[in-house]
């Protein structure tokens, strides 16, 4: 009886970013299968209807992150490994991920070899965890009751992130605050310094992520 050959399933949105990854699979694992989804819905429903031995998926989709589709995922496909391989910061991201069901976390930083490691990793052991991921699994261990990274807001903090994050620019939230402008954009300054981000859109992502919101 002839092996079943092993199933990729590529989920990413950007197209150059699976056509990458299945070079390199097509490389390593000559005989597999690879299958392309580039929305979260599309991932869904070709775990449903196909067996899937890997799932190499980006954090986030048009229609949402990554996160929330894991346990779904995992019912349907339970022997299944999944690797992270996204551009969102490993320090802030990986672990959510790992503890929510994800095999492993990859920035898509890597070099060529180092994703050729994960992916042989992945298949041969069945998870990847990077020097980083595995001292934060350390640090994790030794304080297991760290806080998320929005612990460190005050509350009023806490209130201009959330406003940030529903879209309000810094003029409407100093309207709604009854605060000035420029003590707005302190604020949003101090966020960005004790969040580690320094654009809009890692600060929309992690707080997605951290406060379950939606992708808008």
């Amino acid at each position: 009886m002839t092996a079943r050959k092993a199933v990729f399933l590529l989920g990413d949105d950007h197209q150059i970013v699976r056509q990458g990854l299945a070079f390199i699979i097509s490389d390593l694992f000559p005989d597999s299968e690879i299958r392309h989804a580039s929305t979260l819905e599309q991932v869904l429903e070709i775990a449903s209807e196909n067996p899937v031995d890997a799932a190499i998926l980006d954090a986030q989709f048009p229609d949402g992150n990554s996160l929330t589709i894991i346990k779904e995922f995992r019912k349907l496909q339970p022997d299944a490994r999944i690797l992270i391989f996204t551009s969102s910061a490993e320090e802030h991201h990986s672990l959510k991920f790992l503890r929510e069901g994800a095999n492993g976390f990859l920035s898509k930083l890597s070099e060529e070899p180092e994703i050729a490691t994960a992916l042989q990793e992945l298949m041969n052991r069945g998870s990847y965890l990077s020097p980083l991921t595995q001292q934060l699994l350390a640090q994790a261990a030794l304080d297991p009751v760290s806080p998320d990274p929005l612990s460190q807001l005050t509350g009023r903090e806490l209130e201009v992130a959330d406003l940030l994050a529903e879209g309000l620019g810094n003029l409407e939230i100093a309207n709604k605050m009854e605060l000035r402008q420029n003590t707005v954009s302190t604020f949003k300054k101090r966020i960005f310094r004790k969040l580690d981000v320094d654009n809009l859109v890692d600060f929309l992502e992690l707080m997605r992520i951290h406060r379950d919101l939606p992708r808008r």
